[in-house]
């Protein structure tokens, strides 16, 4: 059996954490610069609040309903992630952190010793306790299955944070229940085909036979056919390596000199192969793609992108930043004030092993990997970016979002500690 660990709102779940006075009210938290609401609390939602909205649009629900809106921070939300990990791990033999707010527990042989679902609701009491971070918790033989059952347990009090599809007749009652286009494996397009073949809930695809499954899908389609159906056969492991890497900002402030696009385009470039080296992965494939404001009509308009192609896959920082420096200057068009800019990793692959190339121009790749060892441990050990690239730039560049509503680093930064007064 697995089970996926849910946190409920989880930005801004962190968010009422460290400011009293916010539990049953409404919540948003603000992604790039303040400009668009990317999480929100379900009190938030029923005043017709959604993800997505661009503040500006609904700012009179917002002030008229005394709705509490936080600027995005990262570093915060992944230090409490780190911490709701550490309290699994703790718990559970087998934890895999899939996501910022999710984590799938293989739970194989713990039903010999523990009823699971009173096992997962005491871990789901310690997260509360330790950290005040709500979470839900589907348990399911598969991980497909799994994230449903979580679904149902956020959905739905009555299950006290805790809900299993361990019955043949649950997994019935649930695919019945359950919205297709909710179902983790069926994205936008695969929805559309299996519409157009008529079918309308998850438990009319998992009725459907392999054999036509095979026909008339591709491999994640029948992967996900064979995880409603009770049989695991996804590796999480391995999605999470194929997706691309990317790296985007609307800017504070519009810009249309090189160099400040340039040094935004670094910025992101180092924070792609940072997270290559923290998947132990490495990628052959640097995009840079490059747009204005078009929201601006007074103004030129224009978006392009351009991709290199790397001679080794690798992650080293230097020759990825290097890469997308190329691809700028093939893009970048004198004149133009750009808004926003990003850099795409592709053709990603396990770090070990990879093919040389006979004709690579970096002769000491062993050397270089020490070197970006040693920088994230330093990183890592001092703070985010202590050491970077000098082609990064300063940090008070007007490209740098806004976040004019930014909680504190509490958890990370020791110049940031909340100061509570007697």
């Amino acid at each position: 059996m697995f089970a996926l660990v849910d946190c409920n709102s989880f930005f801004c779940s962190v968010e009422k954490v460290f400011t009293p006075g916010l539990r049953g009210k409404p919540v948003c938290v603000a992604g790039s610069n303040d400009g668009n609401i990317v999480a929100l609390t379900p009190e938030a939602k029923a005043l017709g609040l959604h993800r997505g909205d661009p503040v500006f649009k609904v700012r009179d629900i917002i002030n008229a309903n005394n709705v509490k809106v936080f600027s995005g921070n990262m570093m915060l939300y992944a230090a409490m992630s780190r911490r709701i990990v550490s309290i699994l791990r703790k718990s559970i033999m087998h934890v895999e952190n899939y996501s910022i707010d999710e984590s799938f527990c293989d739970l194989n042989g713990y039903e010999e010793h523990y009823d699971i679902v009173e096992f997962m609701r005491g871990v789901a009491d310690k997260i509360m306790l330790y950290t005040d971070i709500p979470v839900s918790v589907g348990i399911a033989p598969t991980k497909t299955l799994a994230k449903v059952g979580s679904k149902f347990a956020k959905q739905y009090k009555g299950y006290r944070s805790v809900c299993a599809i361990d019955t043949e007749e649950k997994r019935r009652k649930a695919l019945e229940l359950f919205d297709l286009a909710d179902v983790w494996g069926v994205g936008r397009h695969t929805f559309e085909k299996l519409r157009y073949y008529g079918i309308k809930t998850p438990l009319e695809f998992a009725d459907k036979s392999e054999a036509w499954v095979r026909h008339n899908l591709t491999k994640p389609g029948w992967q996900t056919w064979m995880e409603l159906n009770g049989r695991p056969c996804i590796d999480t492991h391995e999605v999470a390596r194929n997706q691309s890497i990317c790296t985007s900002r609307s800017f504070g402030q519009m810009v249309k000199d090189f160099d400040s696009v340039k040094s935004a385009i670094a910025t992101f470039a180092a924070s792609c192969a940072n997270k290559l080296r923290g998947q132990r992965s490495v990628g052959k494939m640097v995009t840079v793609f490059v747009g204005t404001n078009r929201f601006r009509e007074d103004l030129q308009q224009y978006w392009n992108k351009e991709t290199v192609e790397l001679m080794t896959a690798t992650s080293d920082t230097i020759e990825i930043t290097e890469a997308a420096i190329e691809a700028l200057k093939r893009v970048f068009v004198e004149g133009v004030w750009y808004k926003k800019v990003g850099v795409v990793i592709s053709g990603i692959q396990p770090e070990c092993p990879v093919q040389l190339n006979l004709f690579d121009p970096i002769q000491n790749r062993e050397e270089r990997a020490e070197l970006m060892k040693v920088i994230d441990r330093m990183n890592h050990k001092y703070g985010l970016k202590t050491i970077k690239l000098g082609v990064e730039g300063e940090d008070n560049q007007p490209w740098k979002v806004k976040c004019e509503m930014r909680t504190p680093n509490y958890l990370t930064d020791i110049d940031e500690l909340m100061v509570v007064k007697g």
